[in-house]
């Protein structure tokens, strides 16, 4: 069997999803990148990158894994170490992560959907089969912006059988987002909104339910220390990324000043950007997305790390379904799993997407026995909501 072609798909689909009466909506739409690996024996696999801040961006990715797919061109998709290495050690003097672990998670996820399909077995069986039945779930409340939303939005989730959401109630009110200058700063005001929204979150779900807080790696060292240590008072299950991550010592400088839980991950690539986080004991949960940090084969072996550390691996996988299933495989085969990230807590939007909707039940996704990751696209879909190249600086 041969590659006969790799190309990517850039979609922007409607996302005006009301799971509820009385809920927030959840308007406007919501953008894609999908992989396409095609073989001459007729299967084909499918990929997923997380998207990335704004529109021309994500066309650079997606343009670069056409690029990149051209070198697989003959190749054998069964050959997925081999495929591996041969992107990564090719890109090693421009740079091996961003764009170029992007492109290798997506074509990675493509090739082992591809083998799975070829054994006629799921991915989970392949990497040594399952050591649970389910995958627990945490989703993202649809209202954070007051005390008002963000109880509205908890009350939901909760009914819905979920035992964990995560929210970041300071980004709405920052001066500058994460593509910006960050100067690490948050006002008194600010601050004391978002705890007041903290506030209203936990003493609506009470204090059995995990509340976690993703700061987004926007904050100075005293910043994150403030605000995690004035956090700890509602018993939040993580602070997440509280300082950017290019500096494993800002974030060392944190882990010594907190007394609530750190989770970071979401933004290293590789497993040797996670060497320093297991030696220098920064974490007590990480997070690498299996769309940006290598794919499947690298999400695996960086949960075998984290393991002789003793350390949860909670995947952040808020994007598409491709993305979701992609992690939900590698985690049904992990020990030392805690929950994976979904965007919301009903999921139905993806619908539109796939040819069967992701089964979740009470907080949990469970994974089903078809081959490769479990689920096609819709091809039709994507040829119907695909974004023309021209209108990339135009979102």
């Amino acid at each position: 069997m041969q590659i006969t072609s790799v190309r990517s798909w850039l979609v922007k689909i409607p996302w005006d999803h009301n799971p509820g009466a009385g809920s927030v909506r959840d308007p406007g739409q919501r953008v894609f990148i999908f992989v396409q690996v095609e073989t001459d024996a007729g299967i084909t696999g499918w990929g997923e990158v997380t998207t990335y801040p704004g529109p021309v961006a994500n066309r650079a990715v997606a343009a670069y894994i056409d690029q990149i797919g051209h070198w697989l061109h003959g190749e054998d998709p069964a050959n997925i170490e081999l495929l591996w290495h041969k992107i990564f050690r090719a890109m090693t003097y421009v740079g091996t992560r961003g764009a170029t672990t992007a492109a290798i998670s997506a074509i990675d996820i493509a090739l082992w959907d591809i083998r799975g399909k070829v054994l006629g077995q799921p991915i989970y069986q392949l990497m040594g089969g399952p050591v649970r039945d389910r995958i627990a779930l945490y989703c993202h409340p649809y209202g954070t912006k007051s005390p008002e939303a963000i109880v509205e939005s908890a009350r939901e989730i909760k009914a819905s059988g979920f035992k964990a959401f995560k929210m970041d109630p300071m980004i709405h009110n920052l001066h500058v987002g994460n593509a910006s200058f960050l100067d690490g700063e948050l006002s008194a005001e600010v601050e004391a909104a978002a705890l007041e929204i903290l506030a209203a979150a936990r003493a609506e779900v009470g204090p059995d339910f995990e509340i976690l807080i993703d700061a987004h790696g926007l904050y100075n060292v005293p910043s994150a220390v403030r605000l995690a240590n004035k956090m700890a008072d509602y018993h939040i299950h993580w602070f997440e990324e509280p300082v950017p991550p290019e500096s494993w010592k800002a974030l060392k400088q944190v882990r010594e000043q907190v007394k609530t839980p750190l989770c970071t991950g979401e933004r290293l690539h590789t497993r040797w950007e996670f060497v320093p986080i297991f030696e220098g004991g920064l974490a007590d949960f990480i997070m690498p997305d299996v769309t940006w940090t290598g794919g499947i084969s690298e999400l695996k072996k960086i949960a075998t790390m984290a393991e002789a550390y003793y350390i949860p691996i909670s995947p952040h996988d808020a994007s598409g379904p491709i993305n979701v299933m992609a992690g939900a495989q590698v985690m049904m085969t992990v020990p030392n799993f805690y929950k994976l990230e979904v965007h919301r807590y009903d999921l139905s939007g993806y619908d539109l997407l796939i040819d069967h909707p992701l089964d979740v039940r009470e907080g949990c996704l469970y994974v089903p026995d078809r081959p490769g990751l479990g689920i096609e696209l819709n091809l039709e879909t994507l040829q119907q909501y695909e974004v023309p190249p021209e209108q990339a600086a135009n979102g």
